[in-house]
């Protein structure tokens, strides 16, 4: 089986979308250049690159949205637990100008 590379499989997903087109897409821009480095050398779990290539060559959208929410999900739950473990007032980090 291939090795996929996570910059292959980003690659792939913004082909469609090269400039930032709404808030998300900027803001993820900004967190990509600032943290991009470090995360590109974070490993994934093995078979998980190149499912998700599968799933952005066969277009299935819902899976990959399906994919975001989750992490989305694990994430803020993490961020949660670990602000309420400080006693500090969680926030979630989102752009300033964006709605729930």
């Amino acid at each position: 089986m291939a090795s996929y590379s996570l910059s292959v499989v980003m690659l792939s997903l913004s082909m469609t979308a090269n400039a930032p087109t709404n808030p998300y897409a900027e803001w993820f821009e900004q967190l990509r250049a600032e943290y991009g480095d470090q995360l590109s050398a974070m490993p994934l779990p093995d078979g998980l690159p190149e499912y998700l290539h599968q799933l952005v060559q066969t277009g299935d959208e819902e899976a990959i949205k399906f994919m975001l929410r989750l992490a989305w999900q694990l994430g803020a739950q993490v961020g949660y637990a670990a602000g309420s473990r400080q006693g500090e007032q969680v926030s979630v980090m989102r752009p300033d100008h964006l709605k729930a």
